[in-house]
């Protein structure tokens, strides 16, 4: 934005609370706090800019950090590369169980995939 804003303060208990801020601002900045959620949790940077910015799903930034080929991966998981393939499509919804073998076999946390 290149106009000036004048932002909203909502305060509670005399201080402030809540911020109101314009929705393409709120856009713009989104990225940044999913970001700094993710430190919380343990997620590289890369995996995070990779997965929001770049719409690259999880699965797929989390095995291209750690240098893997999805036929490597394929291998941990004891199934086949067309398998692992699936998993990483935008639309894939693993179920939990998946999720967690996953996480193992790449040495992470399951909660590590749930940006």
């Amino acid at each position: 934005m290149s106009t000036h804003t004048e932002y909203q303060t909502i305060e509670h208990g005399g201080q402030p609370a809540f911020v109101l801020v314009p929705w393409e601002e709120f856009d713009r900045i989104r990225p940044l706090l999913e970001a700094e959620k993710s430190r919380a949790t343990g997620i590289p940077q890369s995996v995070v800019e990779a997965h929001v910015l770049r719409d690259v799903p999880i699965i797929k930034a989390w095995r291209e950090e750690l240098g893997l080929t999805q036929e490597e991966l394929a291998l941990r998981l004891g199934m086949s590369q067309a398998a692992v393939a699936k998993f990483e499509q935008p639309k894939a919804h693993p179920r939990a169980a998946t999720l967690k073998k996953i996480a193992t076999a790449l040495g992470i946390t399951a909660e590590q995939l749930r940006l």
